[in-house]
């Protein structure tokens, strides 16, 4: 998500713009990698300081999904904390859980940059009393409380796959861009996507999954590789915030008849949408996945939830107006399903 995702970004996706400034938080100085805001945590008596922990710090999903965060927990009293690595990176992420554990954090909520490596150090973060939500990019389900999904791996697969055989015509080569090659979120929904193609389109050929590590120019010589490789292509598929646009940029430099679809941010769609290089693509509201992020750490905080199937949180302010959420299976909160932005409302979204 950014994106890389889908993950892919769902219903009645309504951006409103992403206004919020970060401020200093958390400490008596902000953390190195981060931003904080003042104040002792505790509403009520509960430790209501929470971090949040992006895959990586400049990447504009997580800007506006983490300021969205922000919002949410100042708006109901508690102190937010944005710290992370400036690289995705598992390890990168390991010294801020440790970090934000030795500062008695009240939860934390992440986006893992690996299904494994991060559960040693939430382990001890849980054990010292920390609440841990993992969002838009998961843990192995044992690791953390709760896990706040966009939308459903299936969903997003389906959907990406969808919009890329009505511009295709159903038939032909198609490769995927994805973001890194141990991002849990991408490689679910790939998978999903290739099981999806094979009993829809039988016709779609997936050719090549190839990573661009949510690195610009990573991801721009990617695409121009497989051009090369695979001269008949007919499509590309990136799950992914940066492929995607650095992808599109690439196809319109070259005035490349090649489709292109997948998740991205509106933002930095919407010039090759009007031009017609990118017609649609997908996403959820990250606005809305911090916001429930944020939520979801409160009700932890709280007791109300303690990642059983069937425990019922309460969310406010977001767009899809929804506001009672439940838990599902293996702990996972379920934002909602994939919307597609294209030339008729694209201008309506400024994330």
């Amino acid at each position: 998500m950014k994106l890389t995702a889908p993950s892919p970004r769902i219903t009645a996706l309504a951006g409103a713009a992403v206004a919020l400034a970060l401020v200093a938080t958390g400490c008596a100085a902000p953390t190195p990698g981060g931003s904080s805001s003042g104040g002792s945590g505790s509403a009520a008596g509960k430790n209501y300081a929470i971090a949040f922990l992006p895959k990586n710090l400049g990447n504009p999903y997580f800007d506006a999904s983490d300021k969205a965060g922000q919002q949410a927990v100042e708006g109901f009293g508690g102190t937010y904390k944005e710290v992370g690595p400036q690289q995705a990176s598992a390890d990168g992420q390991v010294s801020y859980i440790n970090t934000l554990t030795q500062q008695k954090t009240g939860a934390i909520v992440l986006s893992a940059n690996d299904v494994n490596a991060l559960c040693s150090a939430i382990g001890q973060a849980k054990s010292a009393g920390v609440k841990v939500v993992t969002f838009d990019s998961d843990t192995k389900p044992g690791c953390r409380d709760v896990y706040v999904s966009a939308s459903s791996t299936e969903l997003i697969g389906q959907k990406q796959m969808d919009i890329m055989a009505k511009q295709i015509g159903s038939s032909g080569k198609v490769a995927i861009l994805s973001a890194s090659a141990n991002a849990t979120n991408q490689n679910a929904w790939n998978e999903a996507m290739k099981k999806y193609t094979a009993s829809k389109y039988p016709n779609i050929q997936i050719v090549a999954t190839v990573y661009g590590n949510d690195d610009d120019q990573t991801s721009y010589d990617k695409t121009q590789a497989l051009l090369s490789q695979y001269p008949d292509l007919k499509g590309i598929i990136s799950p992914t915030t940066v492929g995607i646009a650095a992808a599109a940029r690439y196809l319109d430099s070259k005035k490349s008849s090649v489709k292109l679809t997948g998740l991205g941010d509106p933002q930095q769609m919407v010039k090759y949408v009007k031009d017609g290089t990118v017609p649609e693509f997908a996403l959820w509201n990250p606005q809305d996945l911090g916001k429930l992020g944020a939520f979801a750490a409160k009700a932890l905080i709280d007791g109300t939830i303690t990642g059983k199937e069937g425990d019922k949180l309460t969310a406010e302010g977001l767009s899809n107006k929804t506001t009672e959420f439940t838990v599902g299976a293996d702990g996972v909160i379920t934002l909602g399903p994939p919307f597609v932005f294209d030339k008729s409302n694209i201008d309506q979204f400024k994330f």
